[in-house]
C-alpha cells in the first residue's frame, strides 16, 4: 500500500482511538465501541483527508494537481461532515422523539410502543465545526510527521 493511503489510514484511526478517552471523560465511563461511531471528537473525516492532503503537499508541492485535487476534495469531505451529516442527525433526534409525540398526544405511555416495536434511528452522523477543525490539525500533524519519518526516501 502506498505512503499516502497508510498516512490516512493512520490518521483515521488515531482520531478514531481518541474517541474513547474523550468519550470517557465526558460520559464518566469507557466506552470502547465509540472507536466504531462515526460523529465525536475528532472527526477522523478530517484527520484522514487533511493528513492526505498534507503529505502530498510536503511530497510534491502545493502547486501540484495531486495536492489540488487532495485539498478540493477534502474539503468538501469536510463540509459534508459538519454541514449535511450534522443536520440528518439533528433531523433524526426529532425523528427519534416524534413516535413518543405521537403516542402522548394518542394517550398512550411514552416510549412504549417505539420501544418495544423500533430501533431507534442513530442520532450522531455529524460533526461540531470544532470537532472537524480539531480532525484537520490532527491530520496536518499526522501527515506532517508521517512524511518527516517516510517520505524523504
Amino acid at each position: 500500500m502506498n505512503k499516502e493511503i497508510m498516512t490516512a489510514i493512520t490518521s483515521i484511526g488515531i482520531a478514531q482511538l481518541l474517541k474513547v478517552p474523550l468519550s470517557e471523560r465526558n460520559n464518566g465511563k469507557l466506552h470502547w465501541a465509540s472507536f466504531f461511531e462515526s460523529g465525536g471528537m475528532p472527526s477522523s473525516h478530517s484527520a484522514g483527508v487533511t493528513s492526505l492532503a498534507t503529505y502530498i503537499a510536503h511530497k510534491k508541492g502545493v502547486k501540484t494537481v495531486d495536492f489540488a485535487l487532495a485539498a478540493v476534495f477534502g474539503l468538501i469531505v469536510m463540509y459534508d461532515a459538519q454541514g449535511i451529516r450534522r443536520q440528518a442527525g439533528e433531523l433524526t433526534l426529532k425523528v427519534n422523539d416524534l413516535d413518543e409525540e405521537v403516542e402522548e398526544l394518542a394517550g398512550k405511555n411514552p416510549g412504549s410502543y417505539h420501544e418495544k416495536n423500533e430501533k431507534r434511528l442513530k442520532e450522531m452522523l455529524g460533526h461540531q465545526p470544532e470537532e472537524v477543525l480539531a480532525g484537520a490539525l490532527l491530520g496536518v500533524a499526522t501527515g506532517s510527521i508521517s512524511y518527516w519519518l517516510t517520505g524523504r526516501n
